[in-house]
């Protein structure tokens, strides 16, 4: 059974415990996730030279607001502040910035009522981390830059967790991820043809849960977690950021969640920053993730 804790005092090393075992943390915001959604909201109305951006996709044609996202969200991803505040979110969350390692923080727009729903803005399917190539020790941490409804959230499938859900993650490898489709993105308007590894069973979504949190609230939770994107039908485009963390000592010790269903190759471990000095993610811990196919395509993402 999942639990949720609430503004959680449990150490790092516990937290990460439970959320290998499948529980979700919930923390109200602190100075440094304002600071992180204040300069992204900032960044938002500059691109699209509007006050009320959650609204825009109402006055834009779909192609301009591809433009605009495919412009923004490289600018908002790579730029320093942005990681100099999620330095900030995990030191607050009390971990150890020596052993903590992140990748760069995603800018994530899920438009309304079928508006764009692929490629550069698009709309999650069920699916396990996990099956993109992450490593099981992977924790996510989701938080939303505008006040969020129970129809635009983020829904997690807990009853999923460590059942074997049939899938097709088998057609996924990480480095040819890198060098064919991530650039592809903002291509895919109409529909996407990117091998995005999903169920190919039905899921059951009587169970899910919703969590809406306040601006600058902060969702944790596994990567091996099932979760999806809410259909969003509140009228308004939800604008959030989200970024990934390994602690090595765990993956040294080979703790982690479930991976009973996970058939993708390679791996993002490179792609991981650690948090004291931004250095690239110790070659010995890499290797632990070498499976022979790194010749497929790009270890990493050179866009």
């Amino acid at each position: 059974m999942t639990t949720v804790f609430f503004d959680s005092n449990l150490s790092d090393s516990d937290r990460r415990e439970r959320l290998y075992a499948g529980d979700l943390f919930v923390y109200s915001s602190m100075a440094a996730s304002r600071d992180l959604c204040d300069f992204a909201g900032e960044m938002i109305c500059d691109a699209f030279d509007d006050a009320d951006p959650e609204t825009a996709q109402a006055r834009l044609d779909v192609e301009k607001y591809v433009e605009i996202l495919k412009d923004l969200k490289p600018r908002f991803i790579h730029h320093q502040k942005s990681k100099e505040y999620v330095r900030g979110i995990l030191e607050g969350l009390g971990c150890d910035l020596g052993a903590t390692h992140f990748d760069v923080p995603r800018l994530r727009s899920s438009t309304s009522d079928g508006y764009l729903t692929t490629g550069i803005a698009y709309a999650w399917h069920p699916h396990r981390d996990t099956w993109y190539s992450a490593p099981k020790t992977q924790v996510n941490i989701w938080l939303p830059i505008y006040p969020l409804t129970h129809s635009n959230t983020v829904a997690f499938h807990p009853a999923h967790f460590d059942r074997v859900v049939q899938n097709d993650s088998a057609k996924y490898n990480y480095y040819e991820w890198n060098s064919k489709y991530r650039a592809a993105a903002s291509s895919q308007v109409s529909k996407d043809t990117r091998p995005l590894p999903a169920p190919t069973e039905k899921v059951e979504r009587e169970s899910e849960i919703r969590v809406v949190c306040p601006v600058g609230g902060l969702i944790l939770f596994s990567g091996a977690q099932l979760h999806s994107s809410v259909e969003n039908t509140s009228g308004i485009t939800r604008f959030s950021i989200d970024f990934r963390v390994v602690n090595s000592e765990d993956i040294r010790a080979g703790k982690g969640a479930p991976t009973q269903d996970v058939h993708c190759t390679g791996s993002n471990i490179r792609d991981f920053l650690r948090a004291e000095d931004l250095s690239r993610i110790n070659d010995s811990i890499v290797d632990l993730f070498n499976d022979g196919t790194e010749q497929s395509g790009d270890l990493v993402y050179q866009g």
